[in-house]
């Protein structure tokens, strides 16, 4: 199943979390700060992080860019900051998942396990490439490219783009892309969504000027190719 990384300087919410995880079978790790989570990190391959904010050595969110440039984990935040800004902070920086302490763990795992599937079921989907125009999608290695020229998503915003093409031409409402892009009911605020489709359409910009991401007002967004 997997080895689960615990990055939190609590030893008791560590110690919680993980006999939750070794219930589910998971192989479980641990770091008590960000600089030997840091070290862990570049030396072994996790299945998923579970990452608190608040840390001493280097803090969460600056770790979890450390993180993103080593690849594309799935990372749910686990902090006390429940505050609206540092939550959609957190999923545009492209976060899977952001819990709130205090947690119940029996949510955890399951948002855990939820996590897990969707990155297995990527796994199964990646063989073929998808060809829209100018902009081009290869599932084998995560690759977008507009014009020929390689553009550099977030995991987040990978995973929106593949959501919206696969029916090019249809609506998704916000609420549909938070469900489907986020796996759960978000807390009210969408703007999220919309933050990621404006990161998403200035990294698809071209030159030819087409566009692929566009906006129907009062319903959502839908992916289609046009001047």
């Amino acid at each position: 199943m997997g080895t689960i990384l615990v990055i939190d300087d609590e030893k008791k919410i560590r110690d919680l979390v993980k006999m939750y995880l070794l219930k589910e079978g998971f192989q479980v790790d641990e770091a008590e700060n960000g600089n030997i989570a840091f070290e862990k990190i570049k030396r072994h391959e996790y299945s998923l992080i579970i990452l608190d904010l608040m840390l001493p050595g280097i803090d969460g969110f600056t770790l979890f860019k450390e993180i993103r440039k080593i690849g594309d984990v799935p990372v749910i935040m686990l902090t006390a900051r429940g505050e609206e800004f540092d939550r959609v902070l957190g999923f545009e920086m492209g976060a899977d998942d952001y819990v709130v302490k205090p947690f119940s763990p029996r949510e955890l795992i399951g948002r855990v396990k939820a996590l897990l599937r969707r990155s297995s079921n990527n796994d199964k989907d990646k063989s073929s490439l998808l060809q829209f125009d100018d902009l081009s999608i290869d599932k084998t290695t995560r690759k977008v490219l507009v014009e020929g020229q390689e553009v550099f998503l977030t995991p987040k915003e990978y995973e929106l783009l593949l959501y919206l093409t696969s029916s090019p031409g249809q609506v998704f409402s916000r609420e549909q892309i938070m469900q489907a892009v986020w796996n759960y009911d978000f807390f009210g605020d969408f703007r999220t969504v919309d933050t990621h489709i404006k990161n998403l359409r200035e990294k698809l910009g071209s030159n030819s000027g087409k566009k692929y991401v566009h906006t129907v007002w009062g319903v959502g967004y839908k992916f289609e190719v046009r001047k």
